[in-house]
């Protein structure tokens, strides 16, 4: 089974997305929608001003976490997988369509140790089921180095790559964005994803997954055989989860200090081994160093 939990807060597109799960699904699921700070009964929900009418379904299982003023994504991935039954987990942003079969498709291909991205095009929201086949499909992104060198992870898409390896079906990627991920339950929790001491509540989930796995022997791959569609808000339809500043700057301080510090011999390394990365100078690794070696004694 897979069990597959969606990040909700005030989200106009729910249900689009559990539709799309559920109509597009071809294996055993389980949909485990996070309700973050939504407050109240399921039934008396609002979202964007539109009464919330729940989807009824033996597969869909609602979770609501209490309202305590803080952005509480990582904590919602946690108690969806802590209460999940399959064997298989996955969680996706609250604007997402699929491709038929992709829950199948991206099992066949998940080893153990293994963290897998299905390919992600842009959403036409003008057909929810369907997406912006007139722009190319985004397999792999960067990290971008005007943001590290000004301390924080940060990544874009690498659209040389993607043209280069687009017929390479099954690939490694250095970063992703994190709108849908999966993994084995047993992977998860061995690596004790989601950390709520190291990180808060949202920012910098594709660093903790992505680099902790290929810190400890696995692998992140994506999966071309199969895709989702993401919607790219901007500003039409807003962030659903908010830009809380002083929130998220935390995350990128104490995961940069984290990686930077304690696991520089690691990061290097990562860095390394999918080198030539997009605008990274030829003398990366000394900038580095000298940077690093400067703040560790502030």
């Amino acid at each position: 089974m897979l069990s597959i939990a969606i990040l909700s807060r005030t989200e106009k597109f729910l249900n689009n997305t559990i539709k799309s799960i559920l109509e597009n699904a071809t294996g055993e699921i389980e949909i485990l929608p996070v309700l973050d700070a939504y407050g109240g009964n399921v039934k008396e929900l609002i979202s964007h001003g539109i009464p919330y009418e729940p989807i009824i379904d033996p597969r869909v299982k609602y979770i609501v976490l209490p309202n305590n003023g803080q952005l509480q994504k990582r904590q919602g991935i946690n108690t969806a997988v802590s209460i999940s039954k399959g064997e298989y987990v996955a969680w996706c942003d609250a604007h997402c369509a699929f491709a038929k079969g992709f829950d199948e498709t991206l099992i066949k291909d998940c080893q153990d140790n293994w963290v897998v991205f299905p390919r992600r095009h842009r959403m036409d929201v003008e057909n929810w089921t369907g997406t912006s086949w007139n722009k190319p499909p985004i397999d792999y992104e960067y990290i971008m180095w005007q943001f590290l060198i000004r301390g924080r992870f940060s990544g874009y898409k690498w659209e040389d790559k993607t043209r280069e390896k687009i017929d390479v079906p099954i690939d490694d990627v250095m970063t992703k964005q994190a709108s849908f991920v999966l993994m084995k339950k047993s992977w998860f929790k061995k690596m004790g994803f989601m950390n709520v001491d190291r990180y808060t509540g949202w920012g910098q989930e594709e660093q903790e997954i992505i680099m902790e796995t290929w810190r400890n022997g696995g692998r992140v791959i994506v999966n071309k055989n199969t895709w989702y569609a993401h919607l790219h808000k901007g500003k039409t339809f807003g962030r659903m989860y908010p830009w809380d500043r002083e929130q998220v700057y935390k995350s990128y301080e104490l995961s940069y200090r984290y990686w930077t510090q304690d696991q520089r011999e690691f990061l290097l390394s990562y860095f390394e081994k999918f080198m030539p990365i997009p605008n990274f100078p030829k003398n990366w690794k000394e900038l580095l160093i000298e940077k690093w070696n400067n703040e560790s004694v502030l």
